[in-house]
């Protein structure tokens, strides 16, 4: 296994006493897309936003190459680890204030139209209102203001589940294309376990708010990760 870029130890996580994480332990190798799969409620989404600081987490720790996050500049943190919502979420009145808006933010700046390239949608939409975009279109800019940070690291949390099926396949070939052109280092929710066969390098299982194993994707989808899947599919 490739060197960590994030690590995920005894993490827990709490609301009014009730716990969503419970002792969490994830591996996150560099440079590969690490797919995070479970039952609803396993607390999938949750540990995604203790990643990325977005919660607190109340025990354990994470680790981004062995540096505790808990010890990082929130902002520093998500400019190094990028996250993308499940529904995208576009500020600015054009394309390219909202492919800008974090980079800005950071005062920073990235060529827009380069953006829209890398993942996939044509410069001259630059000047469109984001909201005339079609969903799929939509995430591909959120995607694309998340890189205007050049992240390290990029986070999704479950970018394809408001998409069609033809926005989908192109959202998991953009994944692919992303990790396969600049080595970018993903950590991608899904309840899709064909999805999950398609895109990812490797598996984390959540259920009841605990890791319950780790998994290469060929070892996972063979039969040795029989087991795992007949587990997943009786608790969707």
């Amino acid at each position: 296994m490739a060197s960590l870029k994030i690590e995920v130890r005894g993490l827990g996580y709490g609301v009014c006493g009730t716990e969503i994480l419970n002792g969490v332990d994830a591996r996150v190798p560099d440079g590969e897309i690490t797919a995070v799969v479970g039952p609803s409620g396993a607390g999938k989404s949750t540990l995604l936003r203790a990643i990325n600081r977005l919660i607190e987490p109340s025990s354990g720790e994470v680790y981004l190459e062995g540096v505790p996050t808990g010890s990082l500049d929130p902002l520093e943190l998500r400019r190094r680890v990028g996250m993308v919502f499940q529904i995208p979420a576009l500020f600015g009145t054009s394309v390219e204030e909202a492919v800008l808006y974090g980079a800005r933010l950071s005062g920073g700046d990235a060529d827009p139209g380069r953006l829209l390239e890398v993942v996939g949608l044509d410069p001259s939409l630059a000047g469109r209102d984001p909201q005339t975009l079609s969903v799929g279109q939509q995430q591909r800019v959120s995607i694309a203001r998340a890189l205007a940070l050049e992240p390290e690291a990029l986070l999704l949390d479950e970018p394809t589940s408001a998409l069609d099926e033809a926005a989908r396949r192109k959202i998991e070939e953009l994944v692919r294309d992303l990790n396969d052109r600049l080595g970018l280092t993903m950590v991608f929710v899904s309840h899709d376990l064909s999805q999950v066969e398609r895109v990812a390098d490797r598996l984390v299982l959540l259920a009841d708010g605990k890791s319950v194993g780790e998994w290469e994707r060929g070892d996972f989808f063979s039969e040795a990760g029989e087991r795992a899947r007949r587990f997943i599919a009786g608790r969707l």
